[in-house]
């Protein structure tokens, strides 16, 4: 009994902390946000983006970008690249077993 009120006190705590910690972000100051194809191309090259975002400023996110336009790009983007790789993989795979 008496671990089930800490746990339940620490799952209250954490909750409290992850509402608290919610930031409002700026107001961008942009003319003309990225959108769809920006997205597109965002989410194709966010490997590359993560591995330099490792060592330089940069972000594998447009921020600001236009809204749902830019999230559905970035999506599509990733799923193409990645699904690449994967079917690439995948093809190298079977040709290596049916050898």
């Amino acid at each position: 009994m008496k671990w089930r009120g800490l746990a339940v006190l620490l799952l209250l705590l954490a909750l409290v902390l992850s509402l608290a910690s919610c930031a409002t972000q700026t107001v961008p100051n942009v003319h003309k946000p990225p959108g769809l194809l920006m997205g597109l191309l965002h989410g194709f090259i966010s490997l590359f983006s993560l591995i330099g975002s490792l060592f330089f400023d940069t972000r594998i996110y447009g921020f600001p970008n236009s809204g749902s336009g830019y999230d559905v790009g970035f999506v599509f983007g990733a799923a193409v690249f990645y699904g690449g790789i994967a079917a690439l993989v995948a093809g190298r795979s079977r040709a290596k077993a049916s050898a």
